[in-house]
């Protein structure tokens, strides 16, 4: 008996300690600057830049995000980022923070966001924001109209949308919990990979005629 519960104590503490050992969910130092000079990177973060160097600027962006973006484009919208690229200091924080700006009747195709949850701050005008649960879920559609001042989250991972529903421009301020959230647009991920995805077998998937999905293809 006492063999066999020395034997338990042994497996149990090597358990303990592999998982232990497995990861550590906070930063091991007070900041990782990103080191722009350095082409290494770990699991999408970059190597950290000396300490003895690092300056108040690092953690600094100046302007922009009061400025509306650019909406002349087919969907008429914008986003302005603030990421690791304008803010080095961000390194290993997992946190991005985007401007959002739709025209009038502007929108953001279907997408999704592989690595965060989504948090929207409406900045101006009236936005219909909604997501789809996954399946097996019977792909339930929530949606909200999001007016000034109101406050939105979608899931991580989850098929969402945004669109500007009001009379004039709309803006938002939208957080991610990761530092490379991904941006995978459902419309071009589908009618727009290279190669291209097979026509027939898109065509049968989507019960569309195939040229239907040809014309897509060539769109995207």
């Amino acid at each position: 008996m006492i063999f066999k519960v020395i034997i338990f104590s042994t497996l149990s503490l090597n358990l303990l300690c592999v998982f232990t050992l497995a990861f550590d969910p906070r930063p091991l130092q007070d900041f990782c600057v990103a080191d722009q000079t350095s082409s290494a990177r770990l699991s999408g973060a970059r190597a950290c830049k000396d300490p003895t160097k690092v300056e108040a600027d690092d953690f600094f962006f100046r302007g922009g995000l009061h400025l509306a973006g650019n909406t002349s484009n087919p969907t008429g919208s914008a986003s302005t980022t603030v990421a690791v690229d304008q803010i080095p200091g961000l390194n290993t924080m997992g946190l991005i923070l985007l401007r959002v700006d739709l025209r009038r009747n502007g929108s953001f195709p279907p997408h999704i966001h592989p690595r965060a949850t989504e948090l929207v701050t409406v900045l101006e005008g009236s936005m219909e924001i909604g997501f789809v649960t996954s399946h097996p879920g019977s792909n339930k559609h929530f949606s909200k109209v999001v007016r000034k001042g109101d406050v939105f989250v979608v899931p991580v991972g989850l098929v969402h949308y945004a669109r500007n529903v009001g009379k004039g421009k709309a803006a938002a301020l939208v957080a991610f919990n990761s530092q490379h959230p991904g941006f995978i647009f459902v419309p071009s991920g589908v009618f727009g990979t290279t190669p291209p995805i097979d026509a027939g077998y898109l065509a049968s998937s989507f019960m569309l005629d195939q040229k239907i999905v040809e014309d897509l293809q060539k769109k995207f």
